[in-house]
Protein backbone atom coordinates (compact mmCIF):
# COMPACT_ATOMS: atom_id res chain seq x y z
CA UNK A 1 0.00 0.00 0.00
CA UNK A 2 0.79 3.49 -0.26
CA UNK A 3 2.92 4.84 2.39
CA UNK A 4 1.43 8.15 4.19
CA UNK A 5 4.94 9.96 4.22
CA UNK A 6 5.77 11.82 0.61
CA UNK A 7 8.54 10.80 -1.24
CA UNK A 8 11.77 12.56 -1.20
CA UNK A 9 13.72 13.10 -4.39
CA UNK A 10 16.11 10.05 -3.70
CA UNK A 11 13.45 7.59 -3.92
CA UNK A 12 11.78 8.57 -6.79
CA UNK A 13 12.61 8.70 -10.26
CA UNK A 14 11.47 11.36 -12.46
CA UNK A 15 8.52 10.73 -14.94
CA UNK A 16 7.28 13.04 -17.60
CA UNK A 17 5.04 15.17 -14.98
CA UNK A 18 7.71 15.62 -12.93
CA UNK A 19 10.42 19.06 -13.06
CA UNK A 20 13.45 18.19 -14.46
CA UNK A 21 16.22 16.93 -11.10
CA UNK A 22 18.80 19.02 -9.89
CA UNK A 23 21.68 18.83 -12.14
CA UNK A 24 25.10 17.06 -9.89
CA UNK A 25 28.15 19.76 -10.04
CA UNK A 26 30.72 18.19 -10.59
CA UNK A 27 33.31 20.37 -10.07
CA UNK A 28 31.85 20.51 -6.18
CA UNK A 29 32.38 16.52 -5.78
CA UNK A 30 35.27 15.86 -7.97
CA UNK A 31 38.94 17.42 -7.41
CA UNK A 32 40.09 16.37 -10.77
CA UNK A 33 37.24 17.95 -12.71
CA UNK A 34 37.47 21.01 -10.30
CA UNK A 35 41.06 21.93 -10.96
CA UNK A 36 40.27 21.45 -14.76
CA UNK A 37 37.84 23.83 -14.46
CA UNK A 38 40.05 26.80 -13.12
CA UNK A 39 41.51 26.72 -17.15
CA UNK A 40 37.53 28.12 -17.89
CA UNK A 41 37.03 30.39 -15.08
CA UNK A 42 37.01 28.01 -12.21
CA UNK A 43 34.13 25.92 -10.16
CA UNK A 44 30.37 26.11 -10.74
CA UNK A 45 29.34 28.59 -7.80
CA UNK A 46 26.20 27.89 -5.70
CA UNK A 47 24.05 30.51 -6.99
CA UNK A 48 24.88 30.00 -10.84
CA UNK A 49 21.60 29.00 -12.80
CA UNK A 50 21.59 25.62 -14.41
CA UNK A 51 19.67 25.10 -17.70
CA UNK A 52 19.09 28.46 -18.40
CA UNK A 53 21.30 29.08 -21.13
CA UNK A 54 20.95 27.62 -24.50
CA UNK A 55 24.19 25.89 -23.87
CA UNK A 56 22.89 22.91 -22.28
CA UNK A 57 25.03 20.12 -21.25
CA UNK A 58 24.02 18.15 -24.16
CA UNK A 59 24.66 20.82 -26.97
CA UNK A 60 27.89 21.86 -25.16
CA UNK A 61 29.11 18.31 -24.98
CA UNK A 62 28.19 17.37 -28.35
CA UNK A 63 30.49 20.12 -29.29
CA UNK A 64 32.86 19.03 -27.75
CA UNK A 65 32.64 15.60 -29.01
CA UNK A 66 33.12 17.00 -32.37
CA UNK A 67 35.95 18.77 -31.95
CA UNK A 68 37.86 16.17 -30.35
CA UNK A 69 36.52 13.99 -33.13
CA UNK A 70 37.78 16.24 -35.29
CA UNK A 71 41.25 16.13 -33.74
CA UNK A 72 41.56 12.55 -34.19
CA UNK A 73 41.01 12.88 -37.96
CA UNK A 74 43.50 15.48 -38.15
CA UNK A 75 45.91 12.37 -36.15
CA UNK A 76 45.43 10.90 -39.07
CA UNK A 77 46.25 13.08 -41.73
CA UNK A 78 50.18 11.60 -42.28
CA UNK A 79 48.49 8.52 -43.24
CA UNK A 80 45.48 10.60 -45.63
CA UNK A 81 47.97 12.19 -47.65
CA UNK A 82 50.35 9.47 -48.37
CA UNK A 83 51.27 6.61 -45.65
CA UNK A 84 48.22 4.61 -46.00
CA UNK A 85 49.74 4.18 -49.22
CA UNK A 86 53.52 4.29 -49.70
CA UNK A 87 55.58 2.21 -47.13
CA UNK A 88 54.32 -0.05 -44.72
CA UNK A 89 55.90 0.97 -42.00
CA UNK A 90 55.12 4.74 -42.15
CA UNK A 91 51.51 4.66 -41.35
CA UNK A 92 52.82 2.76 -38.41
CA UNK A 93 55.72 5.46 -37.05
CA UNK A 94 52.81 8.07 -37.48
CA UNK A 95 50.40 6.16 -35.10
CA UNK A 96 47.76 6.52 -38.33
CA UNK A 97 46.42 3.55 -39.62
CA UNK A 98 42.88 2.76 -40.63
CA UNK A 99 41.51 -0.10 -41.54
CA UNK A 100 38.79 1.77 -43.88
CA UNK A 101 40.57 2.91 -46.87
CA UNK A 102 42.65 -0.48 -46.56
CA UNK A 103 39.38 -2.36 -47.27
CA UNK A 104 37.59 -0.44 -49.44
CA UNK A 105 39.62 -2.49 -52.43
CA UNK A 106 40.07 -5.62 -50.28
CA UNK A 107 36.72 -6.71 -49.75
CA UNK A 108 35.43 -5.74 -53.41
CA UNK A 109 33.99 -2.56 -52.69
CA UNK A 110 35.97 -0.65 -55.00
CA UNK A 111 34.42 -3.28 -58.31
CA UNK A 112 31.06 -3.01 -56.75
CA UNK A 113 30.80 -6.45 -55.30
CA UNK A 114 28.24 -7.04 -52.84
CA UNK A 115 28.65 -8.18 -49.62
CA UNK A 116 27.96 -11.63 -48.31
CA UNK A 117 26.84 -12.90 -51.80
CA UNK A 118 29.72 -12.18 -53.87
CA UNK A 119 33.01 -13.94 -53.68
CA UNK A 120 36.35 -12.47 -52.83
CA UNK A 121 39.96 -13.17 -54.39
CA UNK A 122 42.86 -13.37 -52.25
CA UNK A 123 42.95 -14.60 -48.16
CA UNK A 124 39.66 -13.79 -46.96
CA UNK A 125 36.51 -15.07 -49.11
CA UNK A 126 33.83 -12.99 -47.89
CA UNK A 127 33.30 -10.07 -45.96
CA UNK A 128 34.24 -11.17 -42.03
CA UNK A 129 32.35 -8.46 -40.78
CA UNK A 130 28.64 -8.94 -39.04
CA UNK A 131 25.68 -7.50 -40.99
CA UNK A 132 24.78 -4.48 -40.49
CA UNK A 133 28.26 -3.22 -40.17
CA UNK A 134 28.41 -4.83 -43.64
CA UNK A 135 25.55 -2.82 -44.42
CA UNK A 136 27.29 0.43 -43.17
CA UNK A 137 30.27 -0.39 -45.18
CA UNK A 138 27.96 -0.70 -48.22
CA UNK A 139 26.25 2.70 -47.53
CA UNK A 140 29.98 4.58 -47.40
CA UNK A 141 30.76 3.21 -50.75
CA UNK A 142 27.44 4.04 -52.41
CA UNK A 143 28.26 7.30 -51.62
CA UNK A 144 32.10 7.28 -52.63
CA UNK A 145 32.22 7.98 -56.10
CA UNK A 146 33.98 5.13 -58.59
CA UNK A 147 35.54 7.89 -60.65
CA UNK A 148 39.71 8.92 -60.49
CA UNK A 149 42.53 6.52 -59.21
CA UNK A 150 42.19 4.43 -56.17
CA UNK A 151 44.40 6.10 -53.80
CA UNK A 152 41.57 8.83 -54.71
CA UNK A 153 38.82 6.46 -54.11
CA UNK A 154 39.73 5.04 -50.42
CA UNK A 155 40.76 8.63 -49.46
CA UNK A 156 37.21 9.24 -50.31
CA UNK A 157 35.57 6.24 -48.83
CA UNK A 158 37.64 6.85 -45.45
CA UNK A 159 36.25 10.67 -45.38
CA UNK A 160 32.72 9.24 -46.09
CA UNK A 161 33.06 6.80 -43.13
CA UNK A 162 34.59 9.47 -40.95
CA UNK A 163 31.36 11.50 -41.44
CA UNK A 164 29.04 8.99 -40.75
CA UNK A 165 31.11 8.35 -37.74
CA UNK A 166 30.73 11.43 -36.87
CA UNK A 167 27.53 11.30 -36.29
CA UNK A 168 27.23 8.32 -33.94
CA UNK A 169 29.82 9.67 -31.88
CA UNK A 170 27.22 12.36 -31.91
CA UNK A 171 24.69 10.20 -30.81
CA UNK A 172 26.76 8.35 -28.02
CA UNK A 173 27.41 11.82 -26.40
CA UNK A 174 23.50 12.30 -26.18
CA UNK A 175 22.90 9.72 -25.32
CA UNK A 176 25.13 9.43 -22.64
CA UNK A 177 24.14 12.84 -21.16
CA UNK A 178 20.87 11.41 -20.97
CA UNK A 179 21.11 8.09 -19.73
CA UNK A 180 21.38 9.92 -15.90
CA UNK A 181 19.38 13.16 -15.21
CA UNK A 182 21.23 14.03 -12.41
CA UNK A 183 24.48 13.77 -13.97
CA UNK A 184 24.63 14.55 -17.73
CA UNK A 185 28.24 16.29 -17.43
CA UNK A 186 29.41 12.84 -16.94
CA UNK A 187 29.75 12.33 -20.79
CA UNK A 188 32.24 15.18 -20.75
CA UNK A 189 34.51 11.90 -19.85
CA UNK A 190 32.97 10.25 -23.12
CA UNK A 191 33.70 13.43 -25.02
CA UNK A 192 37.12 14.44 -23.60
CA UNK A 193 38.54 10.69 -24.18
CA UNK A 194 41.80 10.52 -25.82
CA UNK A 195 41.66 7.19 -26.53
CA UNK A 196 37.70 8.13 -28.14
CA UNK A 197 39.49 10.28 -30.06
CA UNK A 198 42.58 8.33 -31.53
CA UNK A 199 40.58 5.13 -32.47
CA UNK A 200 37.08 6.65 -33.61
CA UNK A 201 38.34 5.93 -37.16
CA UNK A 202 40.37 3.16 -37.38
CA UNK A 203 37.00 0.84 -37.66
CA UNK A 204 33.52 0.29 -37.70
CA UNK A 205 32.83 -0.38 -33.80
CA UNK A 206 31.77 3.22 -33.57
CA UNK A 207 27.93 2.26 -35.09
CA UNK A 208 27.65 -0.52 -32.65
CA UNK A 209 28.73 1.44 -29.86
CA UNK A 210 26.24 4.02 -30.58
CA UNK A 211 23.33 2.09 -30.99
CA UNK A 212 25.09 0.45 -27.60
CA UNK A 213 24.46 3.72 -25.92
CA UNK A 214 21.03 4.10 -27.75
CA UNK A 215 19.64 0.88 -26.17
CA UNK A 216 21.15 1.91 -22.59
CA UNK A 217 19.39 5.06 -22.39
CA UNK A 218 16.34 3.43 -23.31
CA UNK A 219 16.35 1.33 -20.50
CA UNK A 220 16.95 3.99 -18.26
CA UNK A 221 13.55 5.75 -19.84
CA UNK A 222 11.75 2.33 -18.88
CA UNK A 223 11.28 1.06 -22.54
CA UNK A 224 12.49 -2.49 -22.56
CA UNK A 225 11.47 -3.52 -25.98
CA UNK A 226 13.00 -0.27 -27.34
CA UNK A 227 16.28 -1.15 -25.26
CA UNK A 228 15.91 -4.93 -26.98
CA UNK A 229 15.31 -3.87 -30.42
CA UNK A 230 18.35 -1.32 -30.41
CA UNK A 231 20.42 -4.06 -28.44
CA UNK A 232 19.87 -6.42 -31.31
CA UNK A 233 20.66 -4.42 -33.95
CA UNK A 234 24.24 -3.26 -31.96
CA UNK A 235 24.73 -6.96 -31.81
CA UNK A 236 24.03 -7.34 -35.57
CA UNK A 237 26.70 -5.10 -36.21
CA UNK A 238 29.10 -5.89 -33.55
CA UNK A 239 29.07 -9.14 -31.23
CA UNK A 240 29.72 -7.36 -27.97
CA UNK A 241 26.42 -5.70 -27.27
CA UNK A 242 24.76 -9.34 -26.43
CA UNK A 243 27.22 -9.29 -23.40
CA UNK A 244 24.32 -6.95 -21.68
CA UNK A 245 21.45 -9.39 -21.97
CA UNK A 246 23.51 -11.60 -19.22
CA UNK A 247 23.74 -9.01 -16.09
CA UNK A 248 20.57 -7.85 -16.96
CA UNK A 249 19.26 -11.24 -16.56
CA UNK A 250 20.94 -11.57 -13.47
CA UNK A 251 19.69 -8.23 -12.25
CA UNK A 252 16.12 -8.81 -13.21
CA UNK A 253 16.39 -12.15 -11.20
CA UNK A 254 17.41 -10.58 -8.01
CA UNK A 255 14.07 -7.85 -8.66
CA UNK A 256 12.37 -10.03 -10.25
CA UNK A 257 11.77 -8.19 -13.15
CA UNK A 258 11.09 -11.04 -15.26
CA UNK A 259 8.82 -9.61 -17.93
CA UNK A 260 10.85 -6.08 -18.65
CA UNK A 261 13.73 -8.78 -19.27
CA UNK A 262 11.60 -10.98 -21.86
CA UNK A 263 10.24 -7.88 -23.14
CA UNK A 264 14.26 -7.00 -24.01
CA UNK A 265 14.75 -10.34 -25.22
CA UNK A 266 11.93 -10.43 -27.18
CA UNK A 267 12.96 -7.05 -29.14
CA UNK A 268 16.65 -8.17 -29.38
CA UNK A 269 15.65 -11.46 -31.08
CA UNK A 270 13.23 -10.18 -33.62
CA UNK A 271 15.47 -7.07 -34.63
CA UNK A 272 18.63 -9.53 -35.04
CA UNK A 273 16.51 -11.92 -37.09
CA UNK A 274 15.39 -9.21 -38.83
CA UNK A 275 18.51 -8.37 -40.25
CA UNK A 276 20.31 -10.99 -40.19
CA UNK A 277 17.42 -13.88 -41.15
CA UNK A 278 17.51 -12.69 -45.17
CA UNK A 279 21.11 -12.78 -45.48
CA UNK A 280 22.07 -16.21 -43.62
CA UNK A 281 19.40 -18.05 -45.93
CA UNK A 282 20.53 -16.83 -48.96
CA UNK A 283 24.01 -16.14 -48.52
CA UNK A 284 24.82 -18.55 -45.93
CA UNK A 285 28.77 -18.97 -46.46
CA UNK A 286 29.38 -15.05 -46.68
CA UNK A 287 27.06 -14.74 -43.60
CA UNK A 288 28.81 -17.07 -41.48
CA UNK A 289 32.12 -15.94 -42.43
CA UNK A 290 32.40 -13.40 -39.15
CA UNK A 291 31.59 -16.28 -37.28
CA UNK A 292 34.41 -18.86 -38.66
CA UNK A 293 36.82 -16.21 -38.79
CA UNK A 294 36.40 -15.43 -35.19
CA UNK A 295 36.42 -19.08 -34.24
CA UNK A 296 39.34 -19.67 -36.39
CA UNK A 297 41.36 -16.45 -36.09
CA UNK A 298 44.89 -17.87 -33.79
CA UNK A 299 46.73 -15.53 -31.03
CA UNK A 300 46.66 -12.02 -32.15
CA UNK A 301 47.85 -8.55 -31.26
CA UNK A 302 46.94 -7.17 -27.58
CA UNK A 303 46.53 -10.30 -25.71
CA UNK A 304 47.61 -11.56 -22.57
CA UNK A 305 47.88 -14.95 -25.07
CA UNK A 306 50.39 -13.23 -26.98
CA UNK A 307 52.72 -12.25 -24.64
CA UNK A 308 52.52 -16.53 -23.55
CA UNK A 309 53.06 -17.35 -27.03
CA UNK A 310 56.25 -15.34 -27.14
CA UNK A 311 57.56 -16.67 -24.66
CA UNK A 312 57.03 -20.12 -26.05
CA UNK A 313 59.09 -22.37 -28.81
CA UNK A 314 56.08 -22.83 -30.79
CA UNK A 315 53.11 -21.33 -30.82
CA UNK A 316 49.63 -21.75 -29.05
CA UNK A 317 47.09 -24.13 -30.70
CA UNK A 318 43.80 -22.34 -31.73
CA UNK A 319 41.46 -24.62 -30.39
CA UNK A 320 43.30 -24.81 -26.45
CA UNK A 321 43.14 -21.19 -26.72
CA UNK A 322 39.33 -21.01 -27.90
CA UNK A 323 38.67 -23.43 -24.93
CA UNK A 324 40.79 -22.00 -22.41
CA UNK A 325 39.66 -18.25 -23.07
CA UNK A 326 35.85 -19.92 -23.36
CA UNK A 327 36.28 -21.03 -20.00
CA UNK A 328 38.06 -18.08 -18.12
CA UNK A 329 34.47 -15.79 -19.87
CA UNK A 330 32.37 -17.96 -18.08
CA UNK A 331 33.80 -18.25 -14.55
CA UNK A 332 34.17 -14.52 -15.07
CA UNK A 333 30.23 -14.42 -15.74
CA UNK A 334 29.48 -16.69 -12.77
CA UNK A 335 31.58 -14.29 -10.36
CA UNK A 336 29.63 -11.31 -11.83
CA UNK A 337 26.16 -12.99 -11.19
CA UNK A 338 27.79 -13.97 -7.87
CA UNK A 339 28.84 -10.17 -7.58
CA UNK A 340 25.52 -9.26 -8.42
CA UNK A 341 23.50 -11.98 -5.86
CA UNK A 342 25.80 -11.60 -2.81
CA UNK A 343 26.34 -7.47 -2.92
CA UNK A 344 24.49 -5.55 -0.23
CA UNK A 345 23.13 -3.56 -2.27
CA UNK A 346 22.18 -4.48 -6.49
CA UNK A 347 24.72 -3.26 -8.38
CA UNK A 348 23.73 -0.34 -10.81
CA UNK A 349 22.80 -1.79 -14.72
CA UNK A 350 26.07 -0.10 -16.11
CA UNK A 351 28.34 -1.74 -13.33
CA UNK A 352 27.75 -5.01 -14.61
CA UNK A 353 27.57 -3.99 -18.06
CA UNK A 354 31.14 -2.55 -17.85
CA UNK A 355 32.30 -5.72 -15.84
CA UNK A 356 30.91 -7.90 -18.54
CA UNK A 357 32.35 -6.59 -21.68
CA UNK A 358 35.60 -5.95 -19.92
CA UNK A 359 35.81 -9.62 -18.84
CA UNK A 360 35.61 -10.23 -22.18
CA UNK A 361 38.47 -7.96 -23.64
CA UNK A 362 40.35 -9.28 -21.01
CA UNK A 363 40.19 -13.06 -21.77
CA UNK A 364 40.01 -12.72 -25.64
CA UNK A 365 42.45 -13.44 -27.91
CA UNK A 366 42.80 -10.31 -29.33
CA UNK A 367 42.70 -6.80 -28.87
CA UNK A 368 42.08 -4.05 -31.23
CA UNK A 369 43.05 -0.70 -29.86
CA UNK A 370 39.12 0.27 -31.10
CA UNK A 371 37.93 -2.02 -28.64
CA UNK A 372 38.64 0.19 -26.04
CA UNK A 373 35.54 2.32 -27.59
CA UNK A 374 32.54 -0.23 -26.33
CA UNK A 375 34.01 -0.08 -22.79
CA UNK A 376 34.08 3.94 -23.06
CA UNK A 377 30.98 5.16 -22.43
CA UNK A 378 29.55 2.40 -20.03
CA UNK A 379 32.52 3.67 -17.73
CA UNK A 380 31.62 7.28 -17.71
CA UNK A 381 28.14 5.75 -16.25
CA UNK A 382 29.70 2.87 -14.29
CA UNK A 383 32.22 5.19 -12.47
CA UNK A 384 32.17 8.88 -13.44
CA UNK A 385 35.26 10.01 -11.30
CA UNK A 386 38.04 11.60 -13.20
CA UNK A 387 41.36 10.47 -11.87
CA UNK A 388 39.97 6.61 -12.45
CA UNK A 389 38.49 7.05 -15.90
CA UNK A 390 42.43 9.05 -16.28
CA UNK A 391 44.57 6.67 -15.28
CA UNK A 392 42.92 4.15 -17.38
CA UNK A 393 42.60 6.61 -20.50
CA UNK A 394 45.99 6.38 -19.93
CA UNK A 395 47.10 2.78 -20.21
CA UNK A 396 45.28 2.74 -23.61
CA UNK A 397 46.75 5.98 -25.12
CA UNK A 398 50.47 3.87 -23.78
CA UNK A 399 49.13 0.48 -25.57
CA UNK A 400 47.68 2.87 -28.68
CA UNK A 401 51.71 3.80 -29.20
CA UNK A 402 53.22 0.66 -28.19
CA UNK A 403 50.95 -1.20 -30.98
CA UNK A 404 51.57 0.77 -34.00
CA UNK A 405 55.37 1.46 -32.63
CA UNK A 406 55.82 -2.32 -32.53
CA UNK A 407 54.98 -2.98 -35.99
CA UNK A 408 56.88 -0.28 -36.84
CA UNK A 409 59.57 -2.16 -35.64
CA UNK A 410 58.69 -5.28 -37.28
CA UNK A 411 58.08 -3.99 -40.77
CA UNK A 412 61.29 -1.50 -41.00
CA UNK A 413 63.80 -4.81 -41.82
CA UNK A 414 66.84 -4.09 -40.75
CA UNK A 415 66.07 -0.35 -39.55
CA UNK A 416 64.07 -1.61 -36.62
CA UNK A 417 62.19 1.68 -36.02
CA UNK A 418 60.22 1.48 -33.30
CA UNK A 419 59.23 -0.79 -30.27
CA UNK A 420 61.35 -4.07 -29.41
CA UNK A 421 58.85 -7.53 -28.22
CA UNK A 422 59.75 -6.81 -24.96
CA UNK A 423 58.68 -2.98 -25.08
CA UNK A 424 55.10 -4.11 -26.15
CA UNK A 425 54.43 -6.36 -24.17
CA UNK A 426 54.79 -3.48 -21.04
CA UNK A 427 52.56 -1.60 -23.55
CA UNK A 428 50.01 -4.78 -23.56
CA UNK A 429 50.42 -5.38 -20.01
CA UNK A 430 49.68 -1.27 -19.38
CA UNK A 431 46.31 -2.26 -21.16
CA UNK A 432 45.48 -5.04 -19.12
CA UNK A 433 46.60 -3.57 -15.58
CA UNK A 434 44.21 -0.57 -16.43
CA UNK A 435 41.38 -2.14 -17.51
CA UNK A 436 41.51 -3.96 -14.38
CA UNK A 437 41.89 -1.25 -12.48
CA UNK A 438 38.64 -0.11 -13.74
CA UNK A 439 36.66 -3.06 -13.08
CA UNK A 440 38.43 -3.09 -9.05
CA UNK A 441 37.33 0.08 -8.62
CA UNK A 442 33.75 -0.36 -9.82
CA UNK A 443 33.96 -4.03 -7.66
CA UNK A 444 34.51 -1.91 -5.02
CA UNK A 445 31.60 0.12 -5.51
CA UNK A 446 29.50 -2.41 -5.52
CA UNK A 447 30.19 -4.17 -2.57
CA UNK A 448 30.86 -0.72 -0.60
CA UNK A 449 27.93 1.22 -2.09
CA UNK A 450 28.48 3.99 -0.33
CA UNK A 451 31.94 4.36 -1.95
CA UNK A 452 29.62 4.60 -4.91
CA UNK A 453 29.64 8.36 -6.31
CA UNK A 454 26.29 8.10 -8.59
CA UNK A 455 24.42 6.80 -5.01
CA UNK A 456 25.81 9.63 -2.83
CA UNK A 457 22.84 11.38 -3.18
CA UNK A 458 20.47 8.51 -2.56
CA UNK A 459 19.83 7.08 -5.38
CA UNK A 460 19.97 3.70 -6.42
CA UNK A 461 20.33 3.05 -10.22
CA UNK A 462 19.05 5.95 -12.24
CA UNK A 463 19.86 4.28 -15.13
CA UNK A 464 17.91 0.89 -14.44
CA UNK A 465 15.19 1.73 -15.83
CA UNK A 466 12.55 -0.45 -14.46
CA UNK A 467 15.11 -1.76 -11.75
CA UNK A 468 15.58 1.56 -10.51
CA UNK A 469 14.19 1.33 -6.64
CA UNK A 470 12.85 -2.28 -7.08
CA UNK A 471 12.53 -4.54 -4.09
CA UNK A 472 14.68 -7.28 -3.77
CA UNK A 473 13.08 -10.69 -4.24
CA UNK A 474 15.98 -13.22 -4.50
CA UNK A 475 19.52 -12.35 -2.87
CA UNK A 476 22.38 -14.69 -1.22
CA UNK A 477 24.47 -13.98 1.32
CA UNK A 478 25.40 -10.43 2.51
CA UNK A 479 22.69 -9.21 0.46
CA UNK A 480 20.22 -10.94 2.47
CA UNK A 481 20.49 -8.25 5.55
CA UNK A 482 18.68 -5.67 6.35
CA UNK A 483 19.41 -3.10 3.68
CA UNK A 484 19.93 0.35 5.20
CA UNK A 485 23.39 2.00 5.14
CA UNK A 486 24.81 5.30 6.21
CA UNK A 487 26.58 7.36 4.01
CA UNK A 488 30.45 7.35 4.89
CA UNK A 489 30.86 11.14 5.67
CA UNK A 490 32.61 13.08 2.48
CA UNK A 491 34.19 16.47 2.89
CA UNK A 492 31.85 18.14 -0.10
CA UNK A 493 28.23 17.28 2.02
CA UNK A 494 30.01 18.88 4.96
CA UNK A 495 28.98 22.08 4.48
CA UNK A 496 25.31 20.95 4.62
CA UNK A 497 25.08 18.89 7.49
CA UNK A 498 25.66 14.91 8.22
CA UNK A 499 24.97 12.84 5.02
CA UNK A 500 21.14 11.25 5.71
CA UNK A 501 20.35 7.37 6.20
CA UNK A 502 19.12 5.91 2.61
CA UNK A 503 16.96 3.38 2.50
CA UNK A 504 18.27 1.65 -0.99
CA UNK A 505 15.45 -0.20 -2.30
CA UNK A 506 12.57 1.37 -1.68
CA UNK A 507 9.90 1.02 -4.30
CA UNK A 508 9.74 4.50 -6.68
CA UNK A 509 6.15 5.44 -5.83
CA UNK A 510 6.99 5.26 -2.16
CA UNK A 511 5.54 1.65 -1.64
CA UNK A 512 6.61 -0.62 1.12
Amino acid sequence: MPSAETPSAETTRANPQQPEPEQVRPTREDEVSAAGAEFIGGPIGRRVLLGASRWTPARVIVLVMLGMFALGMVQKFPCYDGAWFYGASSQYTHACYSDIPHLYQGRGFADGLVPYFDKLSGDMDYLEYPVLTGVFMEVAAWLTPGSGSIQHQEQVYWMVNAGMLMICAAVIAVCVTRTHRRRPWDALLVALAPAFALTATINWDLFAVALTAAAMLMWSRGRAITFGVLLGLATAAKLYPVLLLGPLFVLCWRAGKWREFGRAMFGAAVSWLVVNLPVMLLAPAGWSKFYTFSQERGVDFGSFWLIISQHRDTPLDTDVVNTLATTLMLLACLGVAALTLTAPRRPRFSQLAFLVVAAFILTNKVYSPQYVLWLIPLAALARPKWRDFLVWQACEVAYFLGIWLYLAYTTSGDKHQGLPEDGYQLAVAAHLLGTLYMCAVIVRDIWLPERDVVRRSGEDDPTGGALDGAEDVFVLGQAARPRRHRHAAHAVHAAEGPPPTVDWGRAPGGSL
